[in-house]
């Protein structure tokens, strides 16, 4: 069942870069209105309990959400998705992987940190490869827009570990099913939040806010499924499970949506995921 759980994350996280389309105000504002009508109907048809403290951690984990995924969006037209994505995945799994070790003591054991660490330099290692590009090909890879991504990122890590603190220090015997809804209010929020701020509520009347509200439903699906994957295996396991998306989506950007790469540049980028997955497992 937690093989199972992994495989729907996966898969409806890594279609997202392939939906969206347009603006990354449009992008964002079609994925908090997709998100919250998915997680309106779950609890529509659960109508799960919880309590005012579970609320509170999921709505702002979903609106620290925004700020991860705005960094990705607005990297996709400086880097390309086939560059944001391995970079975005990498920069994830090591911070994800050191705030389940150095907060919630996951790895407890020697050999676990050996191994996990190891892992982490091999994730390093195809980060570093991943974001190499040279003229020929599409995306600007440098130190200003990798930083950039690493910054916004940071909403990504908190946002993950929620889950976590929910369970461990809030409310002991939740589940996804007890705060997607709130979560995923809290990402509409926060979508509404940045348009509004950044002068671009134009984009709810473009039609294209319908096509990315799609990404936004395969957003709401992959996060109830990783929610339960969390239950069952801890923040750490379930987050790298869950970014071998980042293969789905890099490769399906260069096959489907014809992002140019040159041959050195697909050379690196192949060779940075290899250590990633390789990372994974």
């Amino acid at each position: 069942m937690a093989l199972l759980f992994a495989l729907v994350n996966i898969i409806g996280w890594s279609l997202i870069p392939l939906t969206v389309k347009d603006l990354p105000q449009s992008q964002i504002a079609g994925i908090g209105i997709g998100a919250s009508v998915t997680a309106l109907i779950i609890y529509l048809f659960t109508g799960p309990a919880f309590d005012d403290a579970t609320w509170a951690v999921a709505f702002i984990a979903g609106m620290l959400w925004t700020i991860g995924q705005m960094g990705q969006f607005i990297s996709y037209t400086r880097i390309g998705v086939s560059g944001t994505i391995p970079l975005s995945a990498g920069f994830q799994l090591v911070g994800n992987s050191l705030i389940g070790v150095l907060i919630f003591s996951e790895w407890p054991t020697a050999q676990a940190k050996v191994i996990g660490f190891i892992a982490l330099a091999l994730v390093v290692i195809g980060i570093v490869l991943s974001s190499r590009s040279d003229d020929k090909g599409s995306g600007n890879a440098n130190a200003k827009n990798i930083a950039f991504l690493l910054i916004r990122t940071i909403g990504f890590w908190i946002y993950s570990s929620f889950p976590k603190l929910i369970a461990k220090d809030i409310n002991p015997g939740v589940n996804g099913l007890d705060y997607i809804f709130p979560e995923m209010l809290g990402v509409l929020v926060g979508t509404v939040i940045y348009v509004i701020g950044s002068h671009s509520t134009a984009v709810y009347l473009n039609k294209m806010i319908w096509r990315n509200s799609l990404a936004g439903v395969e957003f709401g699906i992959g996060t109830l499924f990783y929610l339960f994957f969390v239950k069952q295996n801890g923040v750490t396991n379930a987050f790298i499970y869950s970014q071998l998306c980042s293969v789905i989506s890099t490769f399906g950007d260069i096959w489907f949506l014809h992002e140019e790469k040159s041959k050195r540049q697909m050379t690196y980028i192949i060779i940075g995921l290899i250590f990633i997955v390789g990372a994974v497992f």
